[in-house]
């Protein structure tokens, strides 16, 4: 992932917390003569987007709101989203643990390892991990690592074995940024508002 134009602060979890959407697939279908049909991935993974409009109802939240967006300059820069229903190597809710992802097989001369979290045969590239969350294991044994947690890559003192397992577990964060331009507010009475919508979008690698 490109990490020009990022800034690394997080959308404001007030702004977060209800936020609705998930994982969106591109794949081709294509009729076929006899009525069944051909399909084609046309994306190797999947790409997120959130709307967090249904959010924002206070004006203190509306003013938050305004003001992270302007700070990003709209679709200009990304910034760091919780995904409350994904942000984590293990399952929803789970403490975080040093085994909960095989990230890579070691060869006796890297170091460096970047995190992943696997869905069945996709290996998602998790490139904002949380500080002060990854551990990691070496065959088993968890050991200490440095972490770039602007690139989410692992570094170890020294290279692990040919054929050691390196597993991970972290807390992690979704690189996005709005899709839009304009945020349309309107104030509905005393200290209330609302937003129509507010769409965000994951930033790919």
């Amino acid at each position: 992932m490109s990490l020009a134009q990022f800034h690394d602060v997080s959308l404001p979890m007030p702004l977060a917390l209800a936020a609705s959407g998930g994982p969106e697939r591109r794949v081709e279908v294509v009729p076929l003569a006899g009525g069944g049909e051909a399909r084609n991935a046309v994306w190797a993974g999947s790409r997120r987007r959130w709307d967090i409009g249904s959010t924002v109802t206070r004006l203190e939240t509306l003013q938050l709101l305004v003001a992270f967006f302007e700070a990003r300059g709209g679709r200009l820069h990304g910034f760091r989203f919780r995904d409350r229903m994904d942000d984590r190597s293990g399952t929803l809710g789970a403490p975080v643990s040093a085994f909960d992802q095989v990230i890579a097989t070691g060869d006796g001369a890297a170091t460096e390892f970047a995190l992943v979290k696997t869905y069945g045969d996709w290996r998602r590239r998790i490139w904002k991990p949380v500080a002060g969350s990854v551990r990691v294991a070496v065959d088993g044994i968890e050991t200490p690592v440095l972490l770039n947690a602007a690139t989410g890559v692992v570094m170890l003192t020294a290279p692990p074995p040919e054929g050691a397992v390196i597993s991970a577990g972290f807390l992690f964060d979704c690189p996005a940024r709005f899709d839009t331009d304009r945020l349309d507010v309107n104030l509905e009475g005393f200290g209330a508002g609302r937003v129509v919508r507010v769409p965000l979008i994951e930033l790919i690698g």
